[in-house]
């Protein structure tokens, strides 16, 4: 009998390197919008900005992808992830460094927007690299192992991009992010290659029957998940070490130290998680459902961890790391599952763009509430009760 090429392509070891390449342009293009939180004491001091201001850089960071996603997953559709990715990650480079020269704060999130731009081809360009390398029995360990690259290179960012701005200055340090964003990129745009699975759709269906995909069985399940807990990630990623000095009067550079041990937790539970829902008799929704139950706890524990010792909160930093930043690997795999034939670009970049609206949205809200108040507390609870309606919608549908 003869057999598929595209399936025997697909059966092959370059599988393997595909995921690589995908991972590194991901480690590369998240290195420096990811790194914002650890460098948020040192550009707080250099910029003199309070909380709310230094969340409105990371929303800058992230604003395009609200409507870039969608473009991006449109054109993926349409044309090769080498093409879009290389460009995405080229604009990311170009723009990161023209931010280390901005001479006001206006300027630097003028550029940070425009990095956002390039970074909306980054996200879905890999995740459709690997959904079609990867047959569904592997599909979730793969797209986990690739999303492991956004608390890896987060996780990079941390130890890196601190140490350098002592020595040097922030502006040093955007300029190393900008470097890391070109090579990924150009790494994936030089050596990774589609499978062989024939010819891409010739014909799209207008725009606005592309989003009827919102209307398909169990979207809610899937995005309602995706904005609560994306805004909890962001919420560490940012503010962990500025609440650990102010609530518990720990050093910035230990609060820091215990954001790179969450993020390096978080690398561990993309994979491990996403393993897991490749596996589970209960499917995917299984590992999601428990990791909303574990973050439950863990925000609970920690707002209640008053005068605990180092050691306990690097514990609890660790548990939110693992659960916090893992979630995101059985997600994706549902996302890329629930998507049409043809249709994996578009799909993937909507359930982006609708999280990309609360990692712009959250982030300088969660800056305010702690500029209001005096405190983080008020949007740990916040973010605690956005949790639990997300899981009572998983359960519910």
């Amino acid at each position: 009998m003869t057999q598929n090429p595209a399936k025997v392509e697909r059966s092959g070891s370059y599988r393997w390197t595909a995921l690589g390449l995908a991972t590194l342009a991901q480690v590369a293009g998240c290195f420096l919008v990811q790194g914002l939180g650890a460098l948020g004491g040192q550009m707080q001091q250099a910029l003199g900005l309070n909380a709310a201001q230094l969340g409105l850089l990371v929303s800058a960071a992230q604003f395009a992808p609200i409507a870039g996603l969608l473009v991006a997953g449109e054109l993926l559709d349409r044309f090769s992830e080498r093409l879009i990715v290389g460009l995405g990650a080229t604009m990311v480079a170009i723009s990161i460094f023209a931010a280390s020269r901005a001479q006001s704060y206006e300027a630097l999130l003028g550029w940070l927007v425009v990095a956002s731009i390039g970074y909306s081809s980054v996200q879905p360009g890999g995740g459709k690299a690997v959904a079609s390398w990867f047959a569904p029995n592997q599909r979730g360990l793969a797209m986990g192992i690739r999303q492991a690259g956004l608390p890896l290179g987060a996780a990079l960012a941390t130890l890196i991009l601190p140490r350098v701005a002592e020595a040097y200055d922030w502006r040093t340090a955007f300029a190393l992010g900008a470097l890391a964003a070109l090579l990924g990129g150009l790494s994936f745009a030089l050596f990774y290659r589609a499978p062989g699975q024939g010819a891409p759709l010739r014909k799209f269906p207008p725009l606005g029957e592309r989003f009827k995909l919102l209307r398909l069985p169990g979207m809610a399940r899937i995005v309602w998940p995706g904005v609560t807990l994306v805004s909890l990630q962001f919420a560490l990623t940012i503010y962990l070490p500025l609440d650990l000095r102010d609530r518990f009067g720990l050093p910035i550079e230990t609060g820091v130290a215990l954001l790179f041990a969450a993020q390096g937790a978080g690398v561990v539970g993309r994979v491990a998680l996403a393993f897991w829902s490749d596996h589970s008799r209960g499917g995917r929704y299984l590992p999601l459902q428990a990791s909303i139950l574990a973050l439950l706890a863990g925000v609970g524990a920690y707002l209640m961890a008053g005068g605990a010792s180092t050691p306990v909160l690097a514990a609890l930093a660790i548990w939110l790391g693992f659960f916090g930043f893992g979630w995101y690997g059985p997600w994706i795999a549902l996302v890329s599952e629930a998507a049409p034939p043809g249709q994996i670009g578009f799909m993937i970049g909507l359930a982006m763009a609708i999280n990309q609206l609360a990692v712009v949205t959250a982030p300088p809200i969660f800056g305010w509430l702690r500029d209001f108040s005096g405190t983080y507390v008020i949007g740990w609870c916040l973010l605690m009760a956005g949790m639990a309606g997300a899981f009572l919608k998983t359960i519910r549908e």
